[in-house]
């Protein structure tokens, strides 16, 4: 599984345990098939994405859900945001995502 890292979590929302995947630089299928393995044992997850990474987390939500899914989970919330970054050049605003998708039946 090169570029999804998986951590459990214990949220503080309404979600008492969900999966939080974080998408990185790979293929949008190959993440969507690791996200189908993932929503089916846990029935939420987050997807996460930040930067140039942003593309592929909502192209790989737009798969899962309308594609392989289709008609069994939905996108409950999306989350735009950003965050502070030290780069070489200083500090910067960098983008953040994240999708919380759910599997009905």
């Amino acid at each position: 599984m090169s570029g999804v890292e998986k951590v459990q979590l214990k949220g503080n929302d309404s979600f008492s345990e969900y999966k939080e995947i974080i998408i990185q630089y790979q293929p949008v299928m190959e993440c969507a098939l690791d996200i189908l393995t993932y929503i089916v044992k846990h029935k939420t997850i987050v997807l996460k994405a930040r930067g140039d990474s942003i593309p592929t987390a909502v192209a790989v939500a737009n798969v899962v859900v309308e594609n392989m899914l289709k008609g069994n989970s939905k996108i409950l919330d999306i989350v735009v945001d950003s965050e502070d970054f030290e780069g070489k050049y200083g500090a910067t605003l960098i983008s953040t995502i994240k999708i919380i998708l759910t599997k009905t039946n």
